[in-house]
């Protein structure tokens, strides 16, 4: 920060001062490319570049790209450089803050600068690949909706008071920023954390201060939305990508003016947005994993990064969950955290009721049918409807079914690019691959023995909302997982007609369980909590608790309790123990032990290392060679190789590598044995086409 933060000054000087202007500029391209590229300034520029601007720059023999200036001096270096195309920005586009979060990330998370680049700014504030012709006419920002016209609402009012018990939390929270940036905010589902929020956020805005409130799924922000916008007018901005680029990097540019907005609801990519003057930093469901990004680089948790900024910017921040990620929890029980409890829900309405439905028993006396609704979720789900109430149906898979099989030989179609079964999406009429997206057309005779018998194993929410309509034909049904809401328009309806009452039951995925509140829900079924206790992670537990507990919590609002049926075929696991007596505490501390014992987050830092190429057997004896470097240095710490359980995709094979690092490590020091071993094993003969990435946290 200190370094950038320098150059931003020195930059600004020189700019002041034309005769003094600067030689070459030193900048960033929106390519995974380590360090910077030098670029000589015309001497002729009109528009003299600072730190932050963006520039057109030729890149290779043809093309030419949008940068960042990183650094302006006046050094020759040691081999010709080419020209500066022309400077688009007379201010920085990114701030010095933003460029210092930028070089934590790629430090920390094992990426390049140009893969934060990349991911950071929208794409209509960097056009590529373009002559220079054609980045000139696309270069000069998005055009289209101001921001406060893409976004316009009804004047603002004032929030809603706050219950004794939510005044109590709140002046918790504000005392416990006395001695921590960072609070979590432990409160069970239904409890008022949100309107908590409101009245944090409205503080803080009066005092002059900018404020992030983070989601984790968009169609939270969806409901939200017009709830904050009630209070806070045109104040606020969102921020996600449903919205159009256009919209978006307006959005982007009014943080930049003198006018920006005070309040930024967002998902995990408006940790990038160029906040002036942030204060105060909410992240509502801070355990959902839709705050890590997967793929591509950089693969960050935004939660995380969301703290390093606001540490930086010396804001302070609030977490909030009614079933906190381990991490967050034990930095709260050890004091590196504030801790404040919400344990009721408010205006004194009770937890929802849970029964327990033995699957494997029901199977037994026959009473399960061909379907996957027992005899008990039927009578339950007929009683709400026959109350005018809504029900609820989670099913953590998508599509038809997981698997198509001939009865005759076994034959299940496979991805002929990535090692996986295909899933059957009856209403596109074909299988598709939930890896890489590839589709296929539905085989009607088995290719390997050319037989007939080809059936459906499995249930997808599609399968399941079919069967449900049979039985229930007069029911009102919809469905919501990543098929039904690919636009914003889509899961916007979804919504809007549940919330409306013209949706008797709502099927989904991990969608439903993210937060979302509805006034009729009485009944919630869970159809199979196994599947998601039978994934090959150590957070598979943590992770099937906060799913069914969060789901469970949708169930019962106003003056109804909520009945939630769960369905497994082990009833005595000890997670759907815990999750029928809503014991957050007991399951914490239950696989806190079995972590530590084993040595897993909380109790030290995890690095996945991936290792891909197109042959397999090359595939596998990188991984050996690799992980012999590793232990060299990094000892018994280094586990594996191993091949994951989808161990090729988009026709590369892969291998991994687990790195088990203590919290007191600098990562500065790993990032450059890492990357240093990294170029070592590329080097030997057979290995120069292969990726080698990582995987932090």
């Amino acid at each position: 920060m200190k370094y950038l933060a320098k150059h931003f000054v020195l930059s600004a000087l020189i700019c002041t001062f034309a005769f003094i202007m600067p030689r070459y500029a030193d900048v960033i391209l929106p390519l995974p490319l380590q360090g910077t590229f030098t670029y000589a300034l015309p001497p002729d520029c009109e528009v003299v570049p600072q730190v932050g601007c963006r520039v057109i720059v030729p890149f290779g023999s043809r093309k030419f790209y949008t940068a960042i200036v990183m650094r302006l001096h006046d050094e020759t270096p040691p081999y010709p450089t080419k020209l500066v195309s022309e400077v688009l920005d007379a201010s920085p586009a990114v701030l010095p803050a933003q460029l210092s979060l930028w070089q934590w990330i790629s430090d920390y998370y094992l990426c390049s600068m140009g893969d934060v680049f990349k991911a950071a700014i929208p794409a209509a504030l960097k056009p590529k690949c373009e002559t220079k012709k054609g980045a000139r006419s696309k270069g000069q920002g998005a055009g289209g909706l101001s921001g406060q016209e893409a976004f316009s609402c009804p004047p603002a009012l004032a929030p809603c008071p706050l219950s004794d018990v939510q005044q109590q939390a709140m002046e918790g929270i504000v005392s416990q920023w006395q001695t921590h940036d960072v609070c979590l905010l432990h409160g069970v589902t239904s409890s008022g954390k949100t309107e908590i929020y409101i009245h944090l956020m409205k503080k803080a805005i009066e005092e002059g201060k900018q404020v992030l409130f983070m989601l984790p799924e968009i169609v939270l922000t969806t409901q939200l939305t017009e709830r904050l916008r009630r209070v806070f007018g045109n104040r606020m901005g969102v921020y996600h990508s449903k919205y159009s680029d256009k919209v978006r990097a307006e959005l982007y540019q009014k943080m930049l003016s003198e006018e920006p907005y005070d309040i930024v609801v967002g998902v995990r990519s408006s940790i990038f947005l160029p906040f002036q003057r942030l204060g105060l930093l909410i992240i509502d469901e801070e355990h959902e994993t839709s705050f890590k990004q997967q793929d591509p680089a950089p693969r960050y948790h935004a939660r995380n990064v969301a703290l390093v900024m606001a540490r930086q910017a010396g804001a302070k921040a609030l977490l909030g969950s009614a079933t906190p990620c381990l991490e967050s929890y034990h930095n709260a029980l050890v004091g590196k955290y504030g801790l404040v409890t919400l344990k009721t829900r408010y205006a004194g309405l009770s937890l929802p009721d849970i029964e327990i439905v033995d699957v494997q028993e029901m199977r037994r006396k026959k009473l399960m049918g061909s379907g996957l609704f027992s005899p008990q979720l039927l009578a339950h789900i007929r009683k709400a409807l026959e109350q005018r109430q809504q029900v609820i149906l989670f099913q953590n898979r998508r599509g038809y079914a997981p698997v198509l099989e001939c009865r005759e030989c076994g034959w299940t179609p496979r991805c002929e690019k990535c090692d996986v079964s295909l899933t059957v999406h009856r209403g596109l009429r074909q299988m598709v691959c939930h890896y890489c997206g590839k589709a296929y057309d539905i085989p009607t005779v088995c290719p390997n023995c050319g037989g007939r018998d080809l059936s459906s194993k499995g249930y997808g929410t599609e399968r399941i909302e079919e069967q449900l309509q049979a039985i229930l034909p007069e029911a009102r049904i919809a469905r919501m997982d990543l098929d039904t809401t690919r636009s914003r328009q889509n899961y916007e309806q979804i919504l809007h007609d549940f919330e409306g009452g013209n949706t008797d039951i709502l099927i989904g995925t991990q969608m439903v369980t993210k937060g979302l509140d509805f006034d009729r829900v009485s009944l919630v079924g869970i159809l199979s909590a196994d599947s998601m206790l039978a994934q090959p992670d150590f957070r598979s537990y943590e992770r099937a608790f906060q799913l069914m507990e969060q789901v469970a919590g949708r169930a019962g609002r106003k003056e109804s309790v909520g009945h939630v049926v769960l369905q497994t075929r082990d009833a005595s696991n000890a997670i759907v123990r815990q999750v029928l007596a809503h014991d957050y505490e007991g399951m914490y501390a239950e696989q806190a032990e079995e972590r530590e014992l084993f040595r897993y987050p909380p109790f030290c830092r995890v690095i996945f290392i991936y290792l891909k190429h197109r042959d397999e057997a090359v595939a596998e004896s990188l991984a050996t060679d690799f992980s012999v470097l590793l232990r060299q240095v990094f000892g018994e710490r280094v586990l594996g190789p191993d091949t994951p359980p989808v161990s090729r995709i988009q026709r590369l094979h892969i291998r991994k590598l687990i790195l088990k690092m203590e919290l007191t490590a600098p990562m500065s020091a790993v990032r450059e044995r890492l990357l240093a071993l990294q170029s070592q094993i590329l080097q030997m003969p057979g290995y120069h086409s292969a990726q080698v990435y990582y995987d932090v946290d």
